[in-house]
């Protein structure tokens, strides 16, 4: 069966109208991808996809690279139980480092905020251990959980466990008297 010239002719204007219409549509996504973008680079909330789990995750990065914690561990915590292994180690890593940056921020002003870094950093510590769990490769996880590690205080806080320095069990009986 031999083709003929007309019947080839349209043959490929429908393919080249084809290709043409899925350029067209690539352009749009391509251009709807930049907004998107855009959008989550200046913090803002993207106007398309607003439910996607990235324009969640962008939004609560920004939220906490900008000091507002609370906001940001709210929406990842939205996260935790979506995406796969990898993006749920993800959520866990930056609420891992939210709790860190915090107890960083309040540690050593005064003897009072002690309690307050040490649950901190112990939240952090679990974070990054989920973290770890559901991607055991996520080595800035590895190092951050090594420096909660080393700034966590290997004996056990005083009223919780057993202790050398029992001044916050006791109260105000001064030392050496009944």
């Amino acid at each position: 069966m031999a083709l003929s010239a007309k019947k080839l002719t349209w043959a490929f204007s429908l393919l080249a109208l084809a290709a043409a219409g899925i350029a067209a549509w690539q352009a749009y996504q391509i251009q709807g991808i930049h907004a998107f973008n855009q959008a989550i680079a200046t913090g803002k909330s993207p106007s398309t996809r607003q439910d996607s789990y990235e324009a969640k995750f962008a939004v609560a990065y920004w939220q906490a690279r900008n000091g507002r914690y609370q906001e940001a561990t709210q929406l990842f915590g939205q996260l935790q139980d979506k995406g796969n292994n990898a993006q749920k180690s993800a959520v866990q890593y930056n609420t891992g480092n939210i709790f860190f940056l915090r107890g960083l921020e309040i540690n050593g002003r005064d003897m009072t905020v002690r309690d307050e870094t040490e649950y901190l950093l112990t939240q952090a510590r679990t974070a990054y251990e989920q973290s770890l769990r559901l991607d055991y490769h996520f080595w800035d996880a590895r190092h951050n959980l090594d420096r909660v590690l080393s700034m966590l205080p290997s004996t056990p806080t005083p009223g919780s466990g057993e202790s050398d320095s029992p001044g916050l069990i006791m109260g105000n009986i001064p030392v050496g008297l009944p």
